[in-house]
């Protein structure tokens, strides 16, 4: 493949990956990392994924601040801090194939199913910090091992109901944690190359023209297109571990 192509597979992928984060908060990998795992190594991919991720989750947090709901979300940082080296530990000790494919049903499932059902009956109020502790480690566990931080949490605020704003100020700084102390590990054990860092700069004009149509759409789209646009990057997410 000729530099130019790899340039124009590079930004396609973190344009599309910037758009569907920048509109719903999730899914930059998932998305972007269906077409660049055919294109570059994992070694590169990933750090490369997780830097680009970071930079749209902190465009994000800065955009929407004023809806972010940082003391809610403590409860489910909390939890995912704690899952987080867990998951680390099992990636480099045990084949997490089975969990990975398994995980990957589970949300393809809830995710059809939540998008045929044809009336929705939500839980009480999120009141329980234990509950949401839990479901904080769990995102945590489950986000080192498939890089999906944000599944579980994205899960339990469509199961509760919450209103677009709501569950974007909850579920958006959860995963910028995430995501940054996922990196602050990898790199406490590697650097990043110069081929990542050089590519993370290609990609910089892509991926803020993809954040940027993302966040403007979020904020025109209603409730009922937004519980779809979500349930729909969970089904996609979920595929892509399947498949």
């Amino acid at each position: 493949m000729s530099d130019i192509a790899v340039y124009l597979v590079l930004s396609g992928a973190v344009f599309a990956g910037a758009f569907v984060s920048g509109l719903s908060g999730f899914a930059f990998s998932a998305v972007a990392g269906a077409i660049l795992l055919h294109v570059f190594p994992p070694i590169e991919a990933v750090p490369l994924m997780m830097a680009c991720s970071i930079t749209v989750q902190a465009a994000n947090l800065y955009a929407l601040r004023k809806s972010m709901q940082w003391k809610t979300s403590l409860v489910f940082i909390a939890g995912g801090l704690l899952g987080i080296p867990i998951a680390i530990y099992l990636l480099q000790n045990v084949d997490t194939g089975i969990f990975r494919l398994g995980f990957g049903v589970l949300v393809s499932l809830y995710a059809a199913y939540a998008l045929l059902r044809p009336t929705a009956a939500y839980l009480r109020q999120m009141d329980s910090r234990s509950r949401n502790a839990l479901v904080g480690f769990g995102g945590g566990l489950v986000g080192g091992l498939t890089a999906m931080p944000g599944a579980l949490p994205a899960i339990w605020c469509d199961i509760h109901g919450l209103p677009k704003t709501q569950q974007r100020g909850l579920i958006q700084p959860y995963i910028g944690v995430m995501q940054l102390f996922a990196l602050a590990l990898m790199l406490s054990h590697q650097s990043l190359s110069l081929k990542v860092l050089i590519d993370f700069g290609i990609s910089l004009p892509a991926l803020a023209a993809g954040t940027a149509v993302g966040i403007v759409l979020f904020g025109r789209v209603n409730e009922a297109a937004f519980k779809r646009i979500i349930l729909g990057l969970l089904l996609f997410s979920g595929l892509c571990l399947v498949i």
